[in-house]
């Protein structure tokens, strides 16, 4: 399944697709401060350039321990810059990353493409809108509701086992639904509910979720784990989270949901060349314009 249908849309994934990641709330774990929606619509075209084939647009932090945004405020920031996006690059595909339905709703009356859903679909009723929009759905696992702090290391008797089961039953209530098999996209959830080994142990036995079929969407930037592993703060998590997506480039029919657009792009570039997987011309050659970078006259 290397077509997945959003709407009027379809998003082929027969290599990695980038998800860039536009937060407009000002306490993102990764990258806080307050931004306006005019800089949200210049940093999502920013990416659309840089190579992002899906705009995740969110207000609600993933921090957990916090009350959550009011469903209001949610509702009016996020659609806000929804609009604007769209307005400013039609062609771009949105996505949404809520777990609350009076803002799938809106935001799929605004043309919202797809809803990624970090619950793990607890609200079936999100499934209903987006099969009434015929909208795509990321059903994440996870073993506890948004925003609620689970680090057990007892937790999974065989986190591959579990994980999949979870996604299967999730997959099955939006089908019922009637979400199009081929609009569902799965995502394992990297340190949602999960330490850091457990997360690891997920990701080295990735190859039981790839055999649902479905696209999966690989959120790995700046992740937990990849602190752990660096002991680096979200910030400084550039390079382990390239070597977490490079470690699983052998995944098909991927999404890769990043901060750094440019970065991925780069790198998968450059991976997909030496590893065989594109196709180098004989002729190849290095632009003199950036052979070298321009000398500084000061000192």
């Amino acid at each position: 399944m290397s077509e997945l249908r959003l709407r009027d849309r379809i998003l082929y994934v027969d290599r990695p697709a980038i998800m860039g990641i536009l937060n407009v709330n000002t306490d993102s774990f990764s990258d806080p401060g307050p931004r306006t929606v005019d800089q949200a619509v210049e940093k999502a075209l920013k990416m659309g350039e840089e190579g992002a084939a899906i705009i995740d647009i969110g207000a609600q932090s993933s921090i957990t321990l916090r009350k959550p945004v009011p469903v209001e405020r949610e509702v009016a920031e996020v659609g806000l810059v929804v609009d604007e996006v769209l307005q400013a690059c039609p062609e771009a595909i949105i996505s949404v990353d809520t777990f609350k339905l009076p803002v799938a709703r809106a935001v799929l009356e605004k043309g919202a493409h797809l809803i990624n859903d970090v619950s793990g679909l607890r609200t079936p009723q999100i499934a209903s809108l987006c099969a009434a929009h015929q909208a795509g759905l990321v059903i994440m696992h996870t073993s506890a509701p948004p925003l609620t702090r689970l680090q057990d290391p007892g937790l999974y008797r065989d986190i591959s086992v579990e994980v999949v089961s979870y996604l299967e039953r999730a997959r099955a209530v939006a089908l019922e639904r009637g979400v199009r098999s081929d609009s569902i996209v799965l995502d394992p959830g990297p340190d949602f509910t999960k330490t850091p080994a457990q997360t690891i142990e997920l990701l080295a036995s990735i190859r039981d979720i790839i055999e649902l079929a479905n696209p999966i969407l690989l959120a790995l930037s700046r992740k937990d784990f990849i602190g752990a592993l660096t002991s680096r703060p979200p910030s400084a998590r550039g390079a382990g989270s390239l070597g977490a997506i490079a470690a699983l480039r052998h995944v098909p029919r991927q999404i890769l949901r990043v901060h750094d657009v440019a970065a991925t792009r780069d790198m998968l570039t450059v991976l997909d060349a030496i590893t065989g997987r594109a196709y180098i011309p004989p002729d190849l050659r290095l632009p003199e314009r950036i052979r070298h970078d321009p000398i500084s006259e000061t000192y």
